[in-house]
């Protein structure tokens, strides 16, 4: 299918609702807000939200679950990378700082080479690692936990609706929520991304998206840096 029949496909099918507040009413129904224009993803759409800021691909542009895999596959995620791990220590900063020594946690979306768990865990910390193709333990979403870590993993989340509902029970009272993902600007900013032409990232978080989740879900948006958010489960 090439990018006119993609186009006309995207055109001629129900209207798309978000996926973060699901709005799809006349009033609040996501609108296309750049068509890509670079190769290899010449043609893909991206809507905006207009009650919750979240920019995303349509599934019509997704990748299958294989193929997804296949590029997370050539990831080089190496815990002996000082460049990588001072990368990911803006995601652990928060936690350490916040956080009693001893807490439990979980790192959802660890990836192919787990490194934040293994930073937190050589601080003192109690870290387990979730991923959906490379630490596929369910029981782990069967758990409380005093600090969730999602590193680099929202952008590819197409239901994070889903995958919230899924993990801020899983907090306990007083609990972190550590979300790392990079955030769009403006639309001249986002034309030029080169973020956006991973075929695998399909979801931008904006400041108003962060706030929308902590309302929704009753957490508070506790610190907003330039690529993590920090939220907290109230304590009553």
């Amino acid at each position: 299918m090439n990018a006119q029949q993609q186009q006309s496909k995207l055109t001629n099918s129900s209207p798309q609702s978000c996926p973060l507040c699901a709005a799809q009413d006349s009033q609040h129904a996501p609108h296309v807000w750049h068509t890509e224009q670079r190769k290899p993803l010449a043609g893909r759409v991206h809507l905006r939200c207009p009650n919750c800021a979240l920019v995303f691909v349509p599934s019509l542009y997704h990748l299958s679950a294989t193929a997804e895999k296949s590029h997370y596959d050539l990831h080089e995620n190496n815990p002996s990378d000082a460049g990588y791990r001072k990368f990911l220590s803006r995601a652990a900063e928060p936690i350490l700082r916040l956080m009693p020594v001893g807490s439990h946690g979980l790192d959802f979306g660890s990836g192919p080479g787990p490194t934040l768990s293994l930073m937190l865990n050589e601080a003192g910390m109690q870290c387990a690692d979730y991923d959906l193709y490379y630490a596929h333990y369910p029981e782990l979403l069967q758990q409380q936990y005093d600090f969730i870590t999602s590193t680099e993993v929202f952008e590819h989340l197409a239901n994070p609706r889903a995958t919230l509902d899924q993990l801020v029970p899983l907090l306990n009272k007083g609990g972190l929520l550590v979300i790392m993902t990079q955030r769009p600007r403006d639309i001249t900013a986002f034309a030029q991304w080169q973020y956006i032409l991973d075929p695998t990232h399909i979801t931008f978080f904006s400041e108003q998206s962060f706030a929308y989740i902590a309302k929704h879900w009753q957490i508070e948006l506790l610190e907003l840096h330039q690529d993590v958010a920090v939220f907290r489960k109230p304590l009553i």
